[in-house]
């Protein structure tokens, strides 16, 4: 790990020498620290720092109480931490600690980088790894699992204490902004005209990804709505199959299954898998509800699930302006209760019949057998994404109308296109009504992350882009351990995804640096466009042409390419007709309705015929590994 404490000093340095200062002091200091507190000081004290530095941009002045982990200088009215001194003198009055009216960006870029430059990292190898993937700590698992079941009693506590007024406030601005979409699904519902389709990842009921294609296992909430024989097998002529499956009560419901994936050094994330047959009735109502939604004109605007550019765009235009805030949730989809989703879908019977039928009641969590749950759904729920940002957007525009003291209607919500947007719980809202805007979302049982929001000041983030004043300062970071040998592939391809990030940041002596460590791991480290397969240098200065393809007559250049074997896994039978006729009629409906931009890219995929051996092998690649070849460099 002192890898990283060399790269940290390189990009102290370099940034030093652009701010026209020094980091030699900084760079002694997080080198005896990190000697005595190891990862935790990069990953966590440092990005503890970074945060508090975010807060003193939007409030305006520091507070040196928010850095308890750093001494501050002595002598001076205010006294900024002496840790980064340099940069901070630049940002901030040394004496008084109030902003400057003109900070040096560099010195705020600098900031960010070298404190939140490690908070994202994987966790390091000491804790527990299933075929060489990290995954979380037992003690770090134990405390996301109580806060799991903490988060699901305070959304039963919200539920009973919402009034019967609120209530009727959400349905009335949800009905204004998604009766129409919500109709359009309904009556496909209602026609049974959905199309379902399994996700890509794992399963409660862990069955593999051709093996979805044979299940057998159904719920009889499903079978109401959305029958067995009409939509998991391929004609009524299987008809047969229906004797062999287990219709299930809902009281012997395959539960969901949260779990915990590395997100931060200091917390994991917390997900939940669902069962095959929940994730395949979501899908369908997935495909339809993102339809109509980017048909609507003004919702295709406000709400965001593909593109998060809009939400960038609007991020950079309120840390120009002032005018527009950017809110974070935490907890998001875990605080979203179902009570709100079965209020929007009141009045469409059959969209909520086959909404709540393909949503899991019961979770099975570690340490806590299983509960029932209050919540809409966790992340893995294929509907949680859409509804949530769909619920926040109703809340936002209630927060709006308690400002304004008047109720809205369908044109003065059009008025607010290019100032409101929700793109999951990136929310982005107008600065005179944030108050209010907050208070509806906690009213509600939302929690604004008060360190992730900003309104006052010049700072505003959104969908993982961060501003200052019109300027773009955001940062590179790094995710996972420097790699030692070539055969850790997936350290290898991040640590060259790293080098490039820093290139096109423009960290170019920290490039130097980390070129001759790449060097060490693997021999061959071409220069290369980033369009090319290889893994290599990105390089404004293009690339040197090592051979000739013989038959192509294009250039050819030596190094390392990515390899992945999707895992052997054999459908036949009713369950690959299924499949085939799902892909053809999804192929068929793309070229009627051209797909959203997201999809665009993987439109061939749908065709049966875009992969001969898909009834062979299927899935996610379980091991990825880098061979040596020559390839295009571009």
């Amino acid at each position: 790990m002192k890898s990283l404490m060399t790269l940290w000093s390189c990009v102290a340095n370099e940034y030093a020498t652009r701010c026209c200062t020094s980091a030699s002091r900084d760079i002694n200091t997080v080198s005896a620290r990190f000697e005595h507190e190891g990862l935790g000081f990069l990953a966590i004290t440092l990005a503890d720092f970074g945060k508090a530095v975010q807060l003193w941009l939007d409030q305006g002045f520091v507070v040196p109480s928010d850095a308890p982990s750093f001494a501050r200088s002595r002598g001076r009215l205010i006294g900024l931490p002496k840790f980064l001194s340099g940069f901070l003198g630049r940002v901030f009055d040394p004496c008084s600690g109030v902003l400057l009216d003109d900070p040096d960006i560099e010195a705020i870029q600098a900031l960010r980088q070298l404190t939140l430059m490690f908070s994202k990292i994987a966790l390091p190898s000491d804790d527990l790894s299933v075929n060489g993937n990290q995954v979380v700590s037992p003690g770090r698992q134990k405390r996301a699992m109580l806060e799991f079941v903490e988060c699901e009693a305070e959304v039963k506590v919200s539920d009973s204490k919402r009034t019967a007024v609120q209530l009727a406030n959400f349905a009335r601005v949800s009905d204004m902004l998604f009766a129409e979409v919500f109709s359009r699904v309904d009556e496909l519902v209602y026609k049974q005209e959905l199309l379902p389709k399994h996700g890509p990842g794992a399963t409660a009921d862990r069955l593999s990804s051709n093996g979805k294609f044979d299940q057998r296992t159904w719920t009889t909430r499903l079978e109401s709505i959305f029958p067995f024989l009409e939509y998991a097998l391929p004609s009524h002529s299987y008809h047969c199959v229906l004797e062999s499956v287990d219709f299930r009560e809902p009281d012997a419901e395959i539960p969901v299954r949260v779990i915990t994936v590395p997100k931060t050094l200091k917390a994991p994330r917390v997900i939940a898998i669902e069962p095959a047959a929940m994730q395949y009735a979501q899908q369908a109502v997935l495909r339809e509800l993102l339809s109509f939604l980017s048909q609507d004109d003004i919702l295709n605007r406000m709400i965001g699930f593909e593109d998060q550019n809009p939400n960038r765009d609007m991020a950079f235009k309120g840390s120009l302006s002032g005018d527009l805030a950017t809110l974070d949730l935490s907890e998001a989809s875990d605080r979203v209760s179902n009570q709100l989703i079965q209020t929007m879908l009141r009045n469409h019977p059959s969209l909520l019949e086959v909404v709540q039928a393909s949503r899991s009641c019961r979770a099975e969590v570690l340490g806590h057998g299983v509960i029932p749950l209050a919540k809409f759904a966790s992340m893995g729920s294929a509907l949680c994404f859409p509804f949530e940002a769909m619920v926040f957007l109703t809340l936002i525009l209630l927060g709006i109308e308690e400002q304004l003291s008047t109720s809205l209607s369908r044109r003065t919500i059009s008025l607010y296109v290019g100032q409101v947007r929700a793109y999951g719980d990136d929310l982005i809202v107008p600065v005179k009504h944030v108050h209010t805007v907050v208070q509806a979302l906690e009213s509600f049982g939302m929690k604004v992350n008060l360190d992730k929001s900003f309104w006052t000041g010049k700072f505003r983030e959104s969908c993982g882009r961060e501003y200052y004043a019109g300027q773009d300062v955001s940062i590179v970071k790094v995710r996972r351990l420097l790699p030692t040998q070539r055969q850790d592939a997936s350290g290898v391809i991040s640590m060259v995804s790293l080098r490039n990030q820093l290139y096109m940041a423009g960290l170019w002596q920290s490039c130097r640096w980390l070129d001759s460590y790449v060097r060490k791991v693997i021999h061959y480290f071409p220069d290369v466009e980033p369009s090319s397969p290889l893994l290599g240098r990105w390089c404004f200065l293009g690339y040197q042409a090592e051979d000739v393809h013989p038959t192509l007559h294009s250039p050819l250049v030596k190094g390392y390419y990515v390899k992945s074997d999707l895992p052997s896994d054999s459908l036949d039978g009713p369950g690959a007709l299924l499949k085939y006729f799902i892909k053809s009629e999804a192929l068929k409906r793309a070229e009627e309705f051209p797909p959203p931009e997201r999809a665009r890219n993987d439109f061939f995929s749908l065709s049966p015929l875009a992969d001969e051996k898909h009834l062979e092998r299927s899935g996610r690649p379980k091991h990825v590994s880098i061979k040596l070849g020559r390839r295009s460099p571009f």
